[in-house]
């Protein structure tokens, strides 16, 4: 029998499917690294991380930052009702002063953080959560010297949280409005820790105590006698320069 003649283009045909097939297993070589990557835990926290973060003409906006501007807002609603009850109440004049700073500082934030909100378009409380609203109701019933404790010591515990608060978020936000929000949160919180120090009613122990714990509601005045209670004076040279605020504080109640 006569051998059948070779179909001309079969052996093409062969060479080719044989190019195809290598260059399938090569790439499935180069993606299935890329497949399994995808599916470890810390490339599923950066894909979740960028979903909540949205873009602006100020640069991205993390929830961290969004978190940070509502925040700052929060402080703002009971820490200057709280600075206007030291005003009136406050029995010595470092307690009096410390509520105006409150009062001339978060006048000014307050501003600052409603202009950021609107143009970042982040949604702002209008009230104090519950456990300021509690702080609030403490001082509001507490009288002589056991408001001035009471205010020092909830105070100072509240601006120590937020002062670390601030921090993070300058050291890492890539919004610039975020960044000079921080910056002027930063310096506000700064000045109001000041002169609660300023009081002498800050119980140091007892603050390092409460700020390493979980947050909790308010916290026990320090048991400070009367005659402990001695004001601190700023270093010669020193002051505390407060933002400009928006609007004036209403007159403090002269004292003896």
């Amino acid at each position: 029998m006569r051998p059948r003649p070779p179909v001309k283009g079969r052996g093409i045909f062969n060479g080719t499917g044989l190019v195809i097939t290598a260059l399938a297993a090569t790439a499935v070589a180069l993606l299935y690294p890329l497949w399994s990557y995808a599916d470890r835990q810390g490339t599923v926290g950066a894909n979740v991380l960028s979903a909540q973060t949205v873009t602006t003409p100020y640069g991205p906006l993390s929830a961290q930052d969004r978190d940070f501007v509502t925040k700052v807002r929060l402080a703002g609603l009971w820490e200057l009702p709280a600075g206007e009850l030291a005003e009136q109440k406050g029995t010595t004049a470092a307690v009096r002063t410390a509520g105006q700073h409150l009062v001339d500082g978060h006048t000014s934030l307050d501003a600052h953080v409603r202009t950021v909100a609107t143009q970042l378009g982040v949604p702002l409380p209008n009230e104090p959560n519950d456990q300021q609203k509690q702080w609030l109701a403490t001082l509001g019933a507490a009288q002589g010297e056991d408001f001035d404790r009471r205010f020092a010591a909830v105070l100072r515990l509240a601006h120590g949280r937020v002062f670390a608060l601030v921090a993070q978020v300058r050291a890492g936000t890539q919004n610039s409005l975020v960044r000079d929000l921080a910056d002027d949160a930063n310096a506000t919180v700064l000045d109001h820790i000041k002169v609660l120090e300023a009081t002498g009613y800050v119980d140091f122990a007892a603050l390092a105590r409460d700020l390493a714990a979980s947050p909790t509601p308010v916290p026990s005045p320090p048991a400070v006698a009367p005659s402990a209670a001695v004001p601190v004076l700023p270093s010669p040279g020193e002051s505390y320069s407060l933002p400009p605020a928006a609007a004036s504080p209403p007159p403090a109640t002269a004292g003896p």
